[in-house]
C-alpha cells in the first residue's frame, strides 16, 4: 500500500512514520524523501515490504515541486528557521529586477553545497551531529538542477518562488546561495513541498484521514 500524506510543519518525517505503524498495525513503513520538521507538504508512504521497495524504485529520480518563502536580509545557522539569525544585510533595496535576475541565475544544472544541519554523513557521521558540536567538516558541492522556477510574490523582504528540482536538491540552500547572490543573505522561512512525481498536494490526505480509512476497514472487515 501507499499513501499522499500531507505532512504538517512540527513532526519529522520520521514521527510520520511512526504514527502510520501505529495506525495500521504494520512494523515495515518507509517514506519517499525526507521533509525538515517545519517543512509541509507531500510526504509519500509505503506500508509493507513490497511497498517501501516499490516506493524507492518509483521515487528514486522523481523531481520534486516547492512553493518557498525566503526572508531576505537575515542569515540562519541552519538555513532555515529552526536556527539563529543574523542580521546581514538590507533587503528593502533590493528590486524585482534583482530577483529576476537571480531567479536566472540559479535556473538551469548549478553547483550547490549542502546545510550543515543535514543527514549527509562525513566519515560515517551525519552532518548534523558534526555541527552541533562545531566541528570543522567539508560537505563539497554537488551537481543539482533547478528545472523550473518561478517569481510567485516579492514583498520585501520577503520573496516567494515556486520551484521544480531534481532528486537530491537543497532548497535551503537555494534560499542561502538566492541571499548570498543578491548580497544581503537569505534563509528559508516556509516551505510546502506540492509534488513528488506523480503524487500532487490536491490528492494528499491528512493522518487523521488515514486513521478513519483504516479504522472504517477494519470495522468492515469485522462485521464481514
Amino acid at each position: 500500500m501507499m499513501f499522499n500524506l500531507h505532512k504538517p510543519s512540527g513532526p519529522t518525517s520520521h514521527d510520520i512514520v511512526q504514527r502510520v505503524r501505529r495506525i495500521t498495525g504494520e512494523r515495515k513503513v518507509g517514506h519517499g524523501g525526507t521533509l525538515d520538521p517545519l517543512a509541509e507538504g507531500v510526504l509519500v508512504i509505503g506500508v509493507g515490504r513490497d511497498s517501501t521497495k516499490k516506493l524507492h524504485e518509483l521515487l528514486k529520480e522523481a523531481e520534486k515541486e516547492y512553493v518557498a518563502t525566503i526572508e531576505l536580509g537575515k542569515v540562519s545557522s541552519t538555513d532555515d528557521s529552526e536556527g539563529l539569525l543574523q542580521i546581514t544585510g538590507d533587503a528593502m533595496i533590493i528590486t524585482k529586477q534583482q530577483i529576476e535576475s537571480a531567479i536566472n541565475q540559479f535556473t538551469g544544472q548549478i553547483q550547490q553545497t549542502p546545510p550543515r544541519y543535514s543527514a549527509i554523513k562525513i566519515r560515517g557521521i551525519p552532518a548534523y551531529k558534526l555541527a552541533r558540536k562545531n566541528a570543522d567538516m567539508d560537505l563539497g558541492q554537488r551537481t543539482v538542477e533547478i528545472k523550473k522556477m518561478d517569481l510567485i510574490k516579492f514583498n520585501p523582504p520577503f520573496l516567494t518562488i515556486k520551484v521544480t528540482v531534481s532528486p537530491g536538491t537543497y532548497i535551503r540552500s537555494l534560499a542561502r546561495d538566492i541571499g548570498t547572490y543578491l548580497g544581503v543573505g537569505g534563509y528559508l522561512k516556509e516551505l510546502t513541498r506540492t509534488r513528488v512525481g506523480d503524487f500532487n498536494l490536491g490528492e494528499s490526505i491528512s493522518l487523521e484521514q488515514l486513521a478513519k480509512q483504516f479504522k472504517m476497514s477494519n470495522t468492515n472487515v469485522n462485521e464481514g
